[in-house]
């Protein structure tokens, strides 16, 4: 298991890694979900805070996969095997989801021994066919498995210490790779790892249209398509599609070239990622709302969309955009940000999510006529 050249061209995504991912769809379905029926019965805060550390298990679970296999993937029998214990695992974790919101985490703490157990034995494989990186995969296979018995001994602790033992734990596992990495860099490819982060972004989006379907269709089921149902349904699809488009309306890999930017950008993608999914939830408590099914008054079902769009938009504008588009006069830099204290303010008008829509498409809007202006008068 030799490691994979980070200049390697044509580095797509293999059907093993696209078989993976199917499984954290299950698992993102889970959250959301559960988000979205605890924003109904009014636990705002809680079901806030449930749902990012349970996110945060989802996303770094795919994580520790993603970036080990665009280094080392050689796509062999016994690699194909491990990770098949891995996807095992990651069901595990997502049969755990419900419980978790409940403040059990039993079931995907152990789906992540599943996991984690597979992934120290990819590390230690690893170490024995790259000298160069020896140290480095032996780093990631101890910290991996000291703090996995930290989350296993989390379950012990009283129920009143066990979320700053997870937030403690959080970023640990975060200085693990960095810790890691001091011996030698592991030979990620950049272009591999934008389309991984683009695939599942399109599979937290997916979700979005998937959660807001299921409301549209149990809402109809009882009821005939109203005024507002309308206009949600209008307003929601036009922020999902913009998502998408502003996501991929540049290259990924660009940003990530600097080893100096690539953990920003790598760990800053988890607001990406939950936000996207948090707005699926949004989305279909607003439709809820809108028949007078949700314990939640207007402001709040308008910010459950707005603050997850706008933390989106933020955090794409900084991770993305904010470097081009310094160097970019076709797009002002002030531009997303400005989106974003706009669409905080939706929940205080008559109809948040179609209005958070128009804005977005504007942005848009905006950007593609300023670019090809800017382009037009530079021919």
């Amino acid at each position: 298991m030799g490691p994979r050249s980070p200049d390697e061209d044509h580095r797509p995504a293999t059907p093993l890694e696209l078989f993976f991912d199917l499984v954290f769809v299950v698992a993102i379905a889970q959250a959301s979900g559960q988000l979205h029926h605890a924003l109904l019965e009014g636990h705002g805060a809680p079901a806030i805070l449930s749902f990012v550390m349970v996110f945060f298990a989802i996303w770094w679970a795919w994580m520790n996969f993603t970036w080990f296999a665009s280094s080392y993937d050689n796509d062999d029998a016994l690699y194909r095997m491990v990770v098949f214990v891995q996807m095992t695992g990651a069901l595990i974790l997502a049969a755990g989801v419900t419980r978790a919101f409940d403040g059990d985490w039993s079931v995907m703490t152990w789906g992540y021994v599943v996991m984690r157990l597979a992934m120290v034995c990819q590390w230690i494989r690893a170490s024995g066919h790259d000298p160069v990186r020896r140290t480095s995969a032996r780093r990631f296979a101890l910290g991996i498995s000291v703090l996995q018995v930290g989350w296993v001994g989390l379950l012990l602790v009283p129920a009143g210490t066990v979320i700053a033992g997870f937030f403690i734990l959080v970023v640990l596992e975060m200085l693990v790779p960095v810790w890691a990495d001091r011996a030698a860099p592991m030979s990620w490819h950049p272009a591999h790892i934008a389309e991984r982060y683009g695939l599942f972004t399109i599979i937290v989006l997916g979700e979005s249209i998937l959660a807001t379907s299921m409301a549209i269709e149990s809402e109809l089921t009882d009821n005939s398509l109203t005024l507002p149902i309308a206009a949600i349904i209008v307003g929601g699809l036009l922020i999902v599609y913009t998502m998408w488009w502003l996501y991929f309306d540049r290259p990924g890999h660009e940003a990530i070239e600097s080893s100096r930017t690539v953990y920003i950008w790598g760990y800053g993608h988890y607001l990406i990622f939950a936000a996207a999914a948090a707005v699926g939830a949004g989305l279909a408590v607003s439709i809820d709302g809108a028949t007078h099914h949700s314990e939640l008054g207007p402001l709040g079902r308008g910010a459950s969309v707005a603050i997850p769009v706008a933390i989106y938009i933020l955090s794409l504008w900084a991770l993305h955009g904010r470097t081009r588009e310094a160097s970019d006069r076709a797009t002002p830099v002030w531009l997303a940000p400005t989106l974003a204290v706009l669409v905080l303010l939706t929940p205080f008008t008559p109809q948040p999510v179609l209005l958070t829509g128009l804005l977005l498409g504007g942005h848009l809007a905006i950007k593609l006529v300023r670019r090809h202006g800017s382009s037009g008068a530079a021919a």
